[in-house]
């Protein structure tokens, strides 16, 4: 039976009207004024690309390492492609240094409107001081920096894998997206990162009873790295009915960063934490990622139903939890070791999965 691909929920593209009044709020503040001509005419510009959706601007020829080498690719694309190649080579090399990803999973710095750093950051740069003291080398990751920096982005998952898993590419194919103006996504920096690390430790607070939302982006879009298609020719593209044929077909689900150890680290004030904990352990156990033990996974509380006020403050008190999250990181260093040197036991880990979803 042929699939079907159901349709009608897009709405109306925009009038020209409604693009200009868009496309102007960047411009917005009175300093502009003097170059209304100018940004009238990049106005048209854009409004062209809406118009011919011009996506991906700048294209090259797939090649032959591809199975269509006559498909137009994203050079954006490739070259993300290309860096998670050699971010992978890295990885496989038995004589390069152990590599950490420390994860800060805060909004929340004082370049911002809180105006105050994190706790979170505070608990991930004792993580990261814990690690290198085993000599790893470390890279710390501060999402924060959604909230501070001009124009970064991590934009939201499409859930191309709900039409069908080879949709979804890897890397992420659905940004940029020049037409849109969805541009300056974080993702393909953040893809080599991971895939660079042999381990992972992600910090987060708890925002209403869950991880906060710039590390619950990042977990989206990284379901690429779970199942993704690392060749979109074999989807024209974005081609839903090409997509759910090849999965019916027979889909193997390729896990991207299976193999690498993890910890966890998860705060709050009031609830969440076990629950939060617990959400992300899942799921980087469901991505092939190997656990480092109980200590590596931590949830506490700092200050409970104490005021936010004084909660670092209470931070610097309390010895034990800062201890704990020094555990947490040494606990992470040990198991990256031993499966550098094939030595952790992951049982199953070779069994082969009836449902592979």
């Amino acid at each position: 039976m042929k699939p079907q691909v159901r349709k009608g929920q897009v709405p109306p593209a925009l009038t020209r009207e409604q693009f200009g009044q868009r496309f102007r709020m960047r411009f917005y503040d009175p300093a502009f004024r003097g170059e209304d001509a100018a940004i009238e005419r990049l106005e048209a510009i854009a409004y062209d690309g809406y118009c011919q959706a011009r996506k991906a601007p700048i294209t090259r020829k797939a090649g032959p390492e591809f199975q269509d080498p006559d498909y137009d690719m994203s050079v954006e694309w490739y070259e993300a492609r290309q860096r998670l190649i050699a971010a992978q080579q890295r990885w496989c090399d038995p004589g390069a240094p152990s590599r950490v990803l420390v994860i800060c999973g805060s909004p929340r710095n004082d370049g911002t409107c809180p105006g105050e750093m994190s706790k979170t950051f505070r608990l991930a740069k004792i993580a990261e001081d814990a690690l290198r003291a085993p000599g790893i080398e470390t890279d710390f990751l501060d999402l924060s920096l959604l909230a501070s920096d001009y124009d970064r982005h991590i934009h939201p998952c499409k859930g191309c894998v709900s039409t069908a898993m080879p949709l979804c590419h890897w890397p992420c194919s659905c940004y940029p997206n020049h037409e849109l103006g969805q541009v300056n996504d974080w993702m393909n920096e953040i893809y080599e990162r991971w895939v660079s690390a042999h381990g992972v430790l992600l910090v987060t607070p708890t925002h209403w009873y869950t991880m906060s939302s710039p590390l619950k982006l990042m977990m989206d879009r990284l379901v690429c790295a779970d199942g993704g298609n690392p060749d979109p020719t074999r989807t024209g593209g974005k081609d839903p009915e090409k997509a759910k044929v090849l999965e019916l077909q027979g889909w193997d689900y390729p896990q991207h960063l299976a193999g690498r150890a993890y910890g966890v680290v998860v705060h709050g004030d009031v609830a969440g934490i076990e629950g939060t904990r617990r959400a992300l352990s899942d799921w980087l156990d469901w991505m092939g990622l190997v656990d480092a033990g109980p200590q590596a996974r931590l949830d506490r509380y700092i200050g409970y139903y104490e005021p936010y006020a004084t909660s670092h403050d209470t931070l610097d008190a309390d010895e034990a939890v800062q201890g704990e999250v020094c555990n947490s990181a040494h606990a992470l260093a040990e198991a990256v070791a031993l499966l550098r040197k094939g030595e952790l036991s992951a049982p199953g880990k070779d069994l082969a999965r009836p449902r592979r979803k």
